[in-house]
């Protein structure tokens, strides 16, 4: 089913529906996948009269009546009847077209509750602040079959070079009047910015429907609707689709952790917490004033998980990124004591939510098996991106929110007290392998009055921009997948707001034409370098020279491709003083080219460097059979490579 009309053959005497036995059982016991293509509303014809299928589920409803500018928004022309003891109600009514707009008008056997709500599964929705469902379909035509067939393939998670920009549609780019750009109109330019800076994936902010545009998706009301404000589903698969044309996956944040509070919404559905909790103290999320899934019912598994493969189904979307994963694995998670529920051992981890994670990645991966799931998860959780048959998660990947708090920590340091701070960037390598990690620059470093990224940088303006090209230089030569916002790339000056461009301006100016040129060169050698995506999540890949150089604030490490002759070393100077003849231990003989250094004029920096390949000598230092000597540029990272 695929939610364009379909022609159906029914007969007069028993009412037409898209349920079966199978699905109404599967329905219930929590294991029905694909609700999308049985819930909500389908274009159909029966009998060569065509009319739209509703079917909603709401199990202490007295009655439920579809409402809309169909019917003048009136109760009793179109009701929906109850489908077996499922808790579905269903009804199809002829002349009901897409396009039209319509509501759930559930009155409760609950105190006489009775409200108007949007579709939980529709997969159009008017634009905010108008709260309607809109009939629609799902027809489009591919072009991307090469990436479905090949390109996620290729760009496997685990043995690729996986470079994520993170943004928000919204504010990415603006037109004069302030406006936000289209799916058809963002598409063309992100697939050639992308493509041109070398990014291999780009990560979306949530793109279902939300009421409130500063929740920047984060509060959802339609779990199955590209948000309305930027075009039709048909627009977003467009963009997605050209994406994949340039050989560009695509991640879409998801977030199962909460909903908004809307009354049109998921909230209260039949007169019930029927989606929620109803205890405040597991259903209530005190940080964001939203809603709870309530874990345990079987109903909300299928519901979630029947959302997260709509998008890899029917979007062609090559990942996804659960939010807030934290938060739905502590039941006293932002609570004080007395204001949590412990589970029926009498422990804080919520073992709904623990099930129903383990179940979502185990679904995901057998429909999937080349997408990816990742957890932003904040705690030392244990195995969250192993399988479940070993204990695990199941997530692909993890964020590595503590590299992130301690690299941000450490660069924002003056550099004279750098050295009191080193372990900083060496504490990483004791856990780096316990998670198939991702190191993020994310949104939430340069929101809620903590300023860009080169804002954050201590010193002159020639020092910030130095520590920032460092910072990104850094990120690069550690192991794990690579993750950073937008506006982060040119070094934008203003911290990120919802509501405006990013200050595309600011590359007229060369410090900041230079810091994205910077990233861009990162991404190539990223790309084109064995040694620095190979074995990311294994010891074999990794190998520091010297991390002990703390006095002078110097890092040299060894990274290692599968190839034994694959190797590249990153010496990295986080103090604005120059150092030369600096030996540095290297492993093999032969001599070393400098094939990037940050402080490279053409990124705006001094020109410090090694011009002309370093030939090592047979001297031993730092545990390693050969040595060279080094200028350490400074406030600057150089990648070398052995020319044998």
């Amino acid at each position: 089913m695929t939610r364009s009309v379909s022609k159906i053959s029914g007969t007069d005497d028993k009412p037409f529906s898209l349920l079966t036995n199978d699905d109404l059982h599967l329905f219930n016991e929590g294991n029905h996948f694909r609700l999308y293509e049985k819930m909500g509303a389908h274009r159909v014809e029966i009998n060569g009269v065509p009319g739209t299928y509703f079917a909603v589920w709401a199990p202490n409803a007295e009655e439920v009546h579809v409402v809309g500018d169909f019917n003048g928004w009136k109760k009793g022309q179109h009701p929906l009847h109850p489908k077996q003891e499922s808790g579905i109600w269903e009804g199809f009514f002829p002349g009901v077209e897409k396009g039209d707009i319509y509501k759930y008008h559930v009155q409760s056997h609950h105190n006489g509750y009775r409200v108007e709500k949007a579709d939980p599964f529709a997969l159009f929705c008017e634009t905010s602040p108008r709260t309607g469902s809109i009939v629609w379909d799902l027809e489009y035509s591919w072009k991307d079959q090469n990436w479905m067939d090949q390109g996620r393939k290729r760009h496997d998670f685990h043995n690729s070079p996986v470079s994520i920009y993170e943004m928000h549609i919204g504010s990415w780019m603006r037109k004069l009047d302030n406006s936000p750009l289209t799916y058809l109109e963002l598409a063309p330019l992100l697939a050639e910015y992308l493509k041109g800076m070398e990014f291999t994936h780009v990560e979306f902010l949530p793109v279902m429907e939300h009421p409130f545009y500063g929740s920047w998706g984060y509060q959802c009301t339609g779990y199955f609707a590209p948000t309305s404000r930027f075009g039709t589903p048909q627009d977003f698969m467009y963009l997605v689709d050209l994406l994949h044309q340039n050989n560009i996956g695509v991640i879409l944040d998801w977030v199962p952790s909460h909903f908004a509070t809307d009354e049109f919404a998921l909230g209260l559905f039949d007169g019930t917490h029927l989606y929620e909790h109803a205890d405040e103290q597991q259903g209530f999320h005190p940080d964001w004033g939203s809603l709870i899934f309530n874990y345990g019912r079987n109903e909300i598994s299928s519901f979630l998980i029947s959302n997260a493969l709509y998008w890899l189904d029917m979007f062609h979307i090559d990942g996804l990124r659960v939010d807030a994963v934290a938060s739905m694995l502590y039941l006293d998670y932002s609570r004080k004591e007395g204001e949590w529920i412990p589970n029926v051992h009498g422990g804080r981890e919520n073992l709904e939510a623990i099930g129903f994670l383990r179940k979502f990645n185990e679904v995901v991966y057998d429909k999937h098996p080349h997408a990816q799931t990742m957890a932003e998860e904040s705690t030392d959780w244990p195995m969250v991106s192993k399988p479940t048959y070993v204990g695990g998660l199941g997530f692909g990947m993890k964020w590595d929110m503590g590299w992130m708090h301690d690299t941000l920590e450490y660069m924002q340091t003056d550099p004279v007290h750098r050295k009191f701070h080193h372990d900083h960037l060496t504490f990483r390598m004791l856990y780096a392998y316990h998670e198939n990690f991702i190191l993020p620059l994310s949104h939430d470093e340069v929101v809620h009055g903590k300023g860009s990224l080169i804002a954050r940088m201590p010193g002159d303006d020639w020092q910030k921009f130095a520590n920032l090209r460092l910072l990104f230089g850094h990120m690069f030569s550690q192991p794990g997948k690579k993750l950073l916002f937008m506006g982060g790339e040119f070094a934008q000056w203003a911290e990120w707001h919802h509501d405006k461009s990013l200050d595309w301006h600011l590359l007229e100016y060369s410090p900041h034409k230079g810091v994205q040129s910077w990233l861009k060169n990162l991404n190539h050698l990223y790309v084109n370098e064995p040694a620095l995506y190979q074995n990311e999540f294994s010891h074999e890949g990794f190998e520091w020279i010297d991390c002990c150089d703390s006095e002078q604030s110097i890092f040299t490490l060894i990274r290692k491709g599968n190839d034994p002759d694959e190797k590249i070393i990153a010496a990295l100077n986080f103090t604005p003083v120059p150092r030369f003849d600096y030996r540095v231990g290297v492993p093999c003989e032969g001599a070393w080219e400098e094939i990037l250094n940050s402080d490279a004029e053409e990124f705006g920096g001094g020109g410090i460097g090694n011009p002309q390949p370093v030939h090592s000598d047979s001297m031993s230092w730092h545990g390693q059979p050969y040595s060279v000597n080094l200028t350490l540029p400074p406030l600057a990272i150089i990648f070398l490579k052995c020319k044998k």
